[in-house]
């Protein structure tokens, strides 16, 4: 950490401090859905279904392998944060050791369970006769590298908890412009299918985690990979998984319960299914803005927590304002031109009035999911490890009765409202969680919730 870093940290005005470390994020986190949509898009060249079917049915191991990658990263880079606010220089090394080599080793585990395992994994991931072997391949690739894709997340986390958040964004759209390159060349050049598309992704996840590396042992004063200052304590345990582990249970639950709601509109034919395809691509955009928003704020968060709790609390304070600001201004573009940006995906005027109607409801609790995500970060970032693990779990499991009872009344109309219902009651236990630790985290946030 320089002094420039410690500057936005301690001392810079709360709104160029949110914006050092939430700009960079927003950015990356965008960069990552535009990357999401051309991966498909290369494949789709080939013209061959049961490749993009491979594709979209391995989503679910990269967002596993993902998630493990934000428990060690999340726990840790929250930790790292609060420790450089009590100016614990030393342990800042010991952690972001622990973080890189800890890393290796669950991607080392995953190879270890995962390879013996790999057709009923295949299987378990839905694949057709026609989509098994390209599956396969996909899965095997990811498996393999799952050590160099968990460290890329881990990474990206701790080095923007340090403060370097422009360091954090370069590493991120890094990973996407070398994976979008290495696609190129895999399908137009090389000729090749899922197992280059699958190697690029590895390949620019390694890139950006040697990007990261250079930068710890290099560039910054506190965090190191070396290996003598590796420790696996008690105290760097706890910290560490009392905050990742929430965040790997939101990731696993969020991913199941996209299956479930896909589930429950299948019933109303492929059309529904299509449209809340198309508007949940879109609604990526804003959501992921917001993401990067809120995620962005917790090394700021996290630091001011030991340091200064007051400029806390006007953090947040002005991340709430920016939430509400965002939320409106997406809402408004929302409402003004659904129909012609669903009408980029499809000319089916049915299609389209069935997905505009999906973006008008979903865009109503844009403001909701993110102050969700806020409450999340919060937690997080203060250390209160059953606040987040709660926040995790009811993200989770709220949309499973919330579906089912408002199926049984509304049907269609149920199920898609369903979504705004379930993020609503996550917002109201935020909320509440919120005001019961306001002594705890500090006096003065009675005026926030």
């Amino acid at each position: 950490m320089n002094a420039e870093n410690l500057h936005f940290f301690e001392k810079a005005p709360i709104a160029k401090a949110v914006a050092h470390f939430a700009v960079p994020m927003m950015l990356g986190t965008s960069m990552s859905v535009i990357y999401s949509i051309l991966n498909a898009f290369f494949l789709g060249t080939l013209h061959n279904t049961s490749m993009l079917t491979a594709l979209a049915l391995t989503l679910p191991l990269f967002a596993v392998i993902m998630a493990l990658g934000n428990l060690i990263g999340m726990g840790s880079g929250t930790f790292i944060s609060r420790l450089l606010g009590e100016k614990k220089y030393d342990d800042v090394k010991h952690v972001s050791s622990f973080a890189f080599y800890s890393s290796l080793i669950l991607g080392l585990i995953v190879i270890t369970v995962g390879l013996p395992s790999i057709d009923s994994i295949v299987h378990g991931l839905g694949a057709t006769a026609d989509s098994f072997g390209f599956t396969k391949d996909y899965v095997t690739v990811m498996l393999m590298g799952s050590p160099i894709v968990v460290l890329f997340f881990t990474l990206e986390n701790i080095v923007r908890a340090e403060g370097a958040a422009i360091t954090s964004m370069i590493g991120m759209i890094l990973s996407v412009v070398v994976n979008i390159i290495l696609d190129a060349l895999v399908i137009f050049v090389f000729h090749g299918d899922v197992i280059g598309v699958a190697s690029a992704t590895v390949v620019s996840n390694l890139v950006a985690s040697v990007f990261y590396a250079f930068h710890m042992r290099n560039k910054s004063e506190f965090l190191t990979v070396s290996v003598k200052w590796f420790k696996a304590t008690k105290v760097i345990l706890s910290n560490v998984f009392k905050i990742g582990v929430p965040v790997f249970i939101m990731s696993i639950f969020l991913g199941a319960m996209s299956l479930i709601f896909n589930h429950f509109l299948v019933d109303y034919g492929d059309q529904s299914v299509a449209a809340y395809g198309i508007s949940s691509r879109l609604l990526q955009f804003p959501e992921f803005i917001l993401m990067g928003l809120c995620e962005g704020v917790v090394p700021l968060i996290a630091f001011s927590f030991t340091a200064d709790k007051l400029r806390m609390k006007h953090t947040i304070g002005f991340t709430i304002k920016a939430i509400v600001a965002l939320a409106v201004v997406f809402g408004v573009i929302v409402y003004l031109i659904s129909n012609h940006l669903i009408g980029l995906f499809t000319n089916d005027p049915q299609l389209i009035e069935m997905g505009s109607y999906f973006l008008h409801v979903t865009f109503l609790s844009l403001f909701i999911s993110g102050m969700t995500t806020l409450f999340t970060g919060i937690f997080q970032a203060t250390a209160q490890g059953t606040a987040a693990l709660v926040m995790s779990v009811i993200q989770g499991i709220t949309l499973i009765p919330v579906l089912y009872i408002a199926n049984r009344m509304n049907g269609f109309h149920g199920v898609v409202w369903s979504l705004v219902i379930a993020d609503a009651v996550a917002f109201l236990v935020g909320a509440i969680m919120l005001y019961v630790l306001r002594n705890k985290l500090q006096p003065d946030l009675d005026n926030l919730v």
